[in-house]
């Protein structure tokens, strides 16, 4: 996002300085040679994932464990912690010296 904006701002400034060059050009044209330029900037959209399944899984305790084949995607924890990783790609960890229930978020994301 901050490369097209960066690249926006930079044809943006070319544009002003082509009008302050040639002074004839009419707004139509310069609006088509910015469509033109915005155009050559897009980029394919890469493929999405066709089916994201996801579910919750609370456990007690400090880990909470996804499914097999799926991943977390994010944790909560008890007692107001906001501190915690994911190990190995499905499980949750809280990171606080007190928990009494961890959530993890797993997703299947399949093709």
């Amino acid at each position: 996002m901050k490369s097209a904006t960066c690249s926006l701002f930079i044809i943006i400034s070319l544009l002003q300085l082509m009008i302050l060059v040639n002074t004839e050009e009419t707004l139509d044209s310069i609006m088509k040679k910015l469509k033109e330029a915005l155009s050559r900037l897009e980029h394919p959209r890469p493929t999405l994932t066709k089916n994201v399944s996801c579910t919750t899984v609370k456990a007690s305790g400090k880990l909470a464990s996804c499914p097999s084949g799926m991943i977390a995607t994010g944790c909560s924890c008890g007692f107001a912690c906001g501190s915690w990783n994911i190990q190995n790609e499905n499980i949750c960890h809280c990171l606080c010296p007190i928990i009494d229930w961890t959530l993890a978020r797993c997703c299947d994301l399949r093709k």
